[in-house]
């Protein structure tokens, strides 16, 4: 029943901005953590950005300085801000949650959809 939706992908130029949105059907508080994953063409899905139930984050070396994620509480979504692109961030990005490992019911891991973010002159 757990379901997450990305919104907030398109085509930019290089150097503007986006923001992701992930909303999820359930308390996001309840995830042990959250995160963006992303897969260009002809590459595997590689970590863009990753936020803990306590609000530590961790971030690709590529995007350190440019990306930014959170999460509002309140709202069960998570956030990805993205500055400064670069073509080589084209991709489709993914919003992924944990379940907590001890709790039966509750899944390892939890994907969306994907949303597309293309960056070209």
């Amino acid at each position: 029943q757990v379901q997450l939706v990305e919104s907030g992908g398109g085509s930019v130029q290089p150097g503007g901005s986006l923001r992701l949105s992930c909303a999820a059907s359930v308390s996001i508080v309840r995830f042990i953590a959250m995160g963006w994953y992303r897969q260009a063409p002809g590459k595997q899905r590689e970590l863009v950005a990753r936020i803990s139930n306590g609000g530590d984050t961790n971030y690709a070396d590529s995007v350190k300085g440019r990306f930014t994620v959170s999460r509002d509480n309140a709202k069960n979504t998570m956030f990805l801000q993205m500055n400064s692109l670069k073509p080589e961030d084209t991709a489709v990005y993914y919003c992924n949650a944990n379940g907590r490992p001890w709790v039966a019911s509750e899944e390892r891991d939890y994907w969306g959809q994907g949303t597309e973010v293309t960056v070209s002159p």
